[in-house]
């Protein structure tokens, strides 16, 4: 039972949450889930330029922002 200690969840953060607000950033994969495509998709969209993201150190992270700019151009 002493082994690694379990790792961060990368489920998003409720976005009704009163002290914190809705997140500003998301992982890869939390923003795949939000868009409801798939991890390999949106690693693609950010690949292209299509998905504005961010470098955080050596994490890559997609602003709030530029999801919403996402789905509005695709409309």
């Amino acid at each position: 039972m002493g082994g690694m200690p379990k790792k961060h969840q990368d489920a998003p953060r409720e976005a009704t949450d009163p002290a914190l607000g809705p997140p500003l950033l998301y992982r890869v994969n939390q923003a795949a889930e939000l868009l409801q495509l798939g991890r390999s998709t949106v690693e693609r969209l950010v690949a292209s330029g299509e998905l504005r993201s961010i470098k955080v150190g050596k994490c890559r992270r997609i602003p709030a922002d530029a999801l919403a700019e996402f789905v509005q151009g695709a409309a």
